[in-house]
């Protein structure tokens, strides 16, 4: 049985606690970390290995470079400028920069895996990683608006009294202020939410709820890291489990949509090799106008990269 192997790149907040995550899922035989601060990352490797010997199955916890990679299956991108910032936007230029230092060396020293970005804004260091690595694009995935979706099906939820995940509602667009739910596909067993609640809940308010409550959360304690962790933990799950599971991820497009060449979250299908398969939703005009909004602000961010 071939040894599944995770690289985590970045282990600051959300690296240790993806780490942590993927330890305590057992869906991986060894996590990589990769990271400038070797101290940190070695206290970060023995304190994982603490937990991981709890575990029934044997994981491995080691540290590396990220040149060393020929064998690793998901890399995943969590590294930052390391310096504090208001919006994810603001964050482009120092992290674009770390970026274009470690993808093309992982490439030329053998990466034939699948690269999996957190680091924001998650689009454009998506579609960045994608032109670096020369990659097909279904082995460049970003974290997308996943788990802005997950608060989004939270929220409703918590109005309804319904469990999350009986509720089939999800947010498509940019990782960032101009995401939207896609009210006119949101549902509960095939019961359009707009009539199933019809009049009882302010379908606006818990969108833009849902939009503002990473923000939220790192305002209070400074970071957000729980839910982004079990976000990178299921998508890498469902690829080494070839689930086939629909999930709201950060694509490049090739035409889905009308357009190309930009990275921005819809509902795609995830397999053993990556995106499986952009799915294409019949918006509403007003839900295309909302989408091609979102994918200009996109587009600017790439400019500033190109």
């Amino acid at each position: 049985m071939k040894l599944r192997k995770v690289m985590i790149i970045g282990v600051g907040n959300v690296g240790s606690t993806t780490a942590y995550t993927l330890v305590n899922r057992g869906i991986c035989e060894e996590i990589a970390l990769v990271d400038l601060n070797k101290e940190l990352a070695y206290g970060h490797a023995q304190d994982l290995l603490d937990a991981a010997a709890y575990r029934q199955n044997m994981v491995k916890v080691s540290l590396r470079e990220s040149t060393d990679c020929a064998d690793i299956d998901i890399a995943i991108i969590t590294v930052t400028s390391g310096i504090a910032q208001k919006s994810r936007a603001e964050e482009l230029a120092g992290t674009s920069k770390i970026v274009a230092s470690i993808v093309p060396n992982m490439m030329s020293n053998g990466f034939k895996g699948i690269f999996l970005i957190a680091t924001n804004p998650c689009d454009a260091i998506t579609y960045q990683v994608w032109k670096l690595s020369g990659l097909p694009r279904h082995r460049v995935i970003g974290t997308g608006v996943w788990l802005d979706t997950v608060r989004l099906r939270r929220l409703l939820g918590e109005k309804m009294d319904i469990g999350p995940q009986s509720i089939d509602a999800f947010i498509v667009g940019e990782h960032g202020d101009s995401q939207f739910p896609v009210w006119s596909h949101s549902s509960v067993y095939g019961i359009n939410l707009n009539d199933l609640e019809k009049n009882k809940i302010d379908f606006d308010e818990v969108g833009s709820q849902a939009r503002k409550m990473g923000f939220e959360i790192a305002n209070r304690k400074h970071c957000t890291e729980y839910g982004i962790a079990s976000t990178i933990t299921e998508i890498c799950q469902h690829i080494f489990t070839n689930s086939h599971r629909a999930l709201a991820l950060s694509c490049i497009l090739d035409g889905e949509y009308g357009y190309k060449n930009v990275a921005i979250g819809v509902p795609a299908i995830l397999d053993q090799h990556g995106i499986k398969k952009v799915i294409k939703l019949d918006f509403t005009e007003n839900e295309k106008q909302l989408f091609e909004k979102s994918v200009n602000i996109v587009k600017g961010y790439i400019d500033q990269i190109r």
